[in-house]
């Protein structure tokens, strides 16, 4: 005789959607937004961190190219600038967490 178990859920699971979960919405934003608009989205929400990734970027590439071309101190030089591109990239992600948790407590 087969009888109801409490933890078998009453619907099958499908891999290709997501759970539906009681109270809870998926997405924050009503459409499904592209990779361009959430791009320039998240561009404006803090644009500091893609200021720091090209500046991290472009501290690398100048940096390898000085080292390319033998110019060793330059190359050095770049390295370090590079290490605190990427420290300014972090600091404002973390800054950017920071004020979005603000924001989003009041």
């Amino acid at each position: 005789m087969a009888t109801s178990d409490p933890m078998t859920p009453k619907a099958s699971f499908e891999p290709s959607q997501p759970p539906v979960i009681e109270g809870f919405s998926p997405s924050v934003y009503g459409n499904q937004e592209s990779f361009k608009e959430k791009f320039l989205r998240k561009t404006y929400e803090n644009p500091m961190v893609p200021i720091g990734c090209l500046g991290t970027a472009a501290a690398l590439t100048y940096g390898l190219y000085c080292f390319h071309r033998g110019q060793s101190q330059r190359s050095q030089l770049m390295m370090r600038t590079r290490i605190a591109a990427q420290g300014f990239t972090v600091a404002a992600i973390l800054l950017g967490l920071a004020a979005s948790a603000l924001k989003s407590g009041r």
